[in-house]
């Protein structure tokens, strides 16, 4: 079976060469996701009075209710002005409240940051990182992604990677997440499961 990704994508543009890039990631077969956009473009600015609101913005409780039954987290995202869009940070800011309630917590998370330029994104990518480092969420460290020098002309005509190394790239990034959440699962269960043999063993050994 496989598992539930929700995609969230740092760009309202509607060609936007990131929507492009988690389309082909979708696109992908046999590599275990089941991948879903969760669109963020409509969420009103986060506010701390909502969290003791006797009702949260409608918007608010869609995201949270789409983000917390996946079973992992793709960000694909620009960098504007060396840092993570305020459209994306917004979202993460409105999953991760009220305080205790973070629908992001212990999900498994990548991130793959895409430019026109050379850098492709790293200042974005690692501010994405260090919120999901504080939100508890297992990130994937490698393959890196980085993705640079994107242009239309990257595209085919579906408005998916054409095939060539960045497609390569891609493709491994999308199998190596596979990998990464269906380790972190398989993980916990495994301690679950020690913890719960463990605990029956100490309530069988006699008083």
């Amino acid at each position: 079976m496989a598992y539930k990704i929700a995609i969230l994508v740092g760009s309202l543009r509607k060609e936007s060469f990131n929507r492009r890039i988690a389309k082909s990631i979708c696109a992908i077969r046999n590599d275990g996701l089941d991948c879903s956009f969760v669109e963020i473009g409509d969420l009103p600015l986060y506010n701390q009075d909502y969290d003791s609101a006797p009702q949260q913005p409608e918007q608010y409780v869609r995201l949270r209710d789409a983000i917390r039954p996946v079973d992992g987290v793709l960000f694909v995202s620009p960098e504007y002005n060396r840092g993570v869009p305020g459209v994306l940070k917004n979202a993460i800011d409105v999953g991760s409240r009220p305080y205790g309630q973070s629908v992001w917590d212990k999900k498994p998370a990548a991130i793959v940051t895409a430019s026109p330029g050379a850098i492709g994104g790293f200042g974005s990518n690692h501010q994405i990182r260090q919120s999901c480092v504080f939100l508890n969420m297992p990130v994937m460290q490698q393959p890196e992604a980085y993705l640079g020098h994107v242009t239309d002309a990257s595209f085919d005509e579906s408005g998916c990677l054409k095939d060539g190394p960045l497609k390569d790239l891609v493709e491994k990034l999308a199998h190596a997440f596979h990998d990464w959440v269906d380790m972190i699962h398989r993980s916990r269960a495994a301690l679950a499961e020690d913890s719960a043999r463990e605990a029956q063993q100490r309530e069988e050994q006699p008083a």
